[in-house]
């Protein structure tokens, strides 16, 4: 194997090798330092005259003395179903303290997507505990389904509950968490590795951790690791695995450093023009296939910059995947946990996994019902902003009284409690029956009446306190007051008129009598001239 000591350039993270034979790409390099340090890289990039290789553990020690060997391979992982319980770099290695993974394979990272004609179509579904998801936005095996967050919101606690409670329900089939996070602090990744150890979650997880301090190349090559993984566990040991990568942007931004470096002509916002092909090369590596009876599902996390959703990233990110979960602001501002917001959120595989015999007849209509119900409390906000509760209608108030409830019993949840489905669906049911039926627009009669809460049925059906009388017959008269007698001897007896003479009348009445015949009379004399004009 031939060493090469003709290295022109440093620039960041990268080397530029000049005067070499013909090298792959991602092919692997190892560097020897004068010291006689090994550091490891890849080959980005390759042409007749130079070959750019990016180095995982920085660049900080080599020189133009440095010796670099080519080994003819691309980056493998030694995969084993031992990985499960372990805590892995991120590029593989353990970090946890316990010995070295024996490989049953070594397997390339760079995989491909799955061939679509022996993709198998996504079905069943993956409770989460979380009542916004598995209600409104329910996740289905070999589905991805992005979370899009913003600074300083609990999308890592959201995630690390994902982790935790995620299961296949109603068989008896494997399920596994491969955890993947990219960029985190030190305090971040040993609030990953407690919580994982402290609710047992370690048993069924392969995590996979890199720093901030670690260098950006390996930070490219983490994701890959993952999926690598757990291809192997879903497709050779037919285990239902559920990706988590956090945090996609610190991918991103890896990527934009490493084009810099490499002095590429920049993209949007400076990301480089081949963003959404390498994003895909991450995210369409879940799936099924025909034949395989394991799954890969992908919850790929995302801070946008600004909480801006058309940033090139989020943007770039919803045309790949299937869906998207937003991590809203405002409700994370109410104290509301977690703050998934229904609204601008979506699962557009969730009737594939929803229904009878998987989660519950009832389930696609009761969403439906939620989301209407929601979106129209939620738009007279803004009206009561501006003209008062008070000047609001019945029915409106309901439907702003509702909106409040579904924010506070439905959405909220505490951060170790788990739902299951039954009581996500009756929860939901409940906060329904606070609108009138006549409102139920997207449940069919038969639905609500099996799956209407008894209780609420009851209320309807009480009498009201008080019986109008119908309009077609006349109200009876009220009760005549009791008259003490002494007020009705005081009181003058009205005489009874006399049958044929008419009523003494005041001068006054009589003036009213008398302008009130007027018109009459009028009438009498405009009759004849009527009479006249048609002769």
């Amino acid at each position: 194997m031939k060493e090469y000591r003709t290295i022109s350039e440093i620039s960041g993270p990268l080397v530029f090798v000049e005067k070499t034979e013909e090298v792959g790409y991602n092919e692997l390099v190892h560097i020897t330092l004068a010291d006689g340090t090994l550091k490891r890289g890849q080959v980005l990039d390759t042409s007749k005259d130079v070959v750019v290789v990016q180095v995982f553990e920085g660049t900080a020690g080599i020189d133009k003395s440095s010796g670099v060997k080519f080994l003819g391979e691309t980056v493998k992982i030694a995969v084993s179903k031992d990985m499960l319980g372990r805590i892995l770099s991120g590029s593989g290695e353990p970090i946890d303290g316990g010995p070295s993974i024996i490989p049953e394979k070594r397997i390339e990272i760079t995989g491909a997507a799955i061939n679509p004609w022996a993709r198998d179509s996504p079905s069943e579904w993956i409770q989460t505990g979380i009542s916004a998801i598995d209600g409104m936005n329910t996740l289905v095996r070999g589905q991805k389904l992005p979370v899009f967050s913003g600074s300083g919101l609990p999308h890592n606690e959201i995630a690390l509950q994902i982790a935790r409670q995620a299961k296949v329900v109603g068989k008896d089939e494997d399920f596994a968490v491969v955890f993947a996070a990219m960029g985190i602090t030190h305090e971040e990744a040993q609030q990953f590795i407690k919580d994982f150890e402290r609710t047992g979650a370690l048993k069924r997880a392969v995590i996979f951790l890199n720093l901030a301090d670690d260098p950006a190349i390996e930070r490219l090559i983490t994701p890959r690791m993952a999926l690598t993984a757990a291809e192997y566990l879903a497709f050779e040991h037919d285990i239902h695995i559920l990706v988590i990568l956090t945090d996609m942007t610190n991918y991103c931004e890896a990527l934009r450093q490493i084009g810099a470096a490499r002095e590429e002509v920049p993209g949007r916002r400076g990301y480089p023009g081949y963003l959404y092909t390498d994003l895909a090369t991450i995210y369409e590596r879940a799936g099924r296939i025909k034949g395989k009876k394991g799954s890969i599902t992908q919850i790929p996390i995302i801070s946008m910059p600004d909480d801006d959703i058309t940033h090139p990233i989020p943007d770039l990110s919803a045309y790949i995947t299937e869906g998207q979960l937003v991590v809203d602001r405002n409700l994370h501002r109410k104290g509301i946990y977690p703050p998934l917001n229904p609204l601008p959120s979506l699962s557009r595989l969730m009737r594939l996994g929803i229904g009878a015999g998987m989660t519950r007849e009832d389930h696609d209509q009761v969403t439906n019902q939620l989301y209407a119900a929601y979106a129209e409390g939620n738009d007279l906000r803004g009206l009561v902003a501006i003209v008062g509760k008070e000047s609001l209608s019945d029915r409106d108030r309901k439907f702003l009284e509702f909106a409040d409830m579904y924010e506070d019993e439905f959405i909220r949840q505490g951060r170790d409690e788990e739902r299951g489905i039954g009581e996500t669906l009756q929860t939901a049911w409940k906060l329904l029956a606070t609108l009138p039926k006549a409102v139920l627009v997207k449940i069919d009669r038969e639905t609500i009446e099996k799956f209407y809460p008894k209780e609420a049925q009851a209320e309807e059906k009480e009498p009201p306190a008080e019986i109008k009388a119908p309009p077609h017959q006349k109200a009876a008269p009220p009760p005549k007051k009791a008259v003490p007698p002494k007020e009705a001897a005081a009181r003058p007896q009205a005489k009874a008129p006399a049958k044929k003479t008419a009523p003494a009348q005041s001068q006054g009445q009589a003036k009213v009598v008398k302008r009130s015949a007027q018109p009459a009379k009028v009438l009498k004399k405009a009759a004849p001239a009527k009479e006249e004009a048609k002769e």
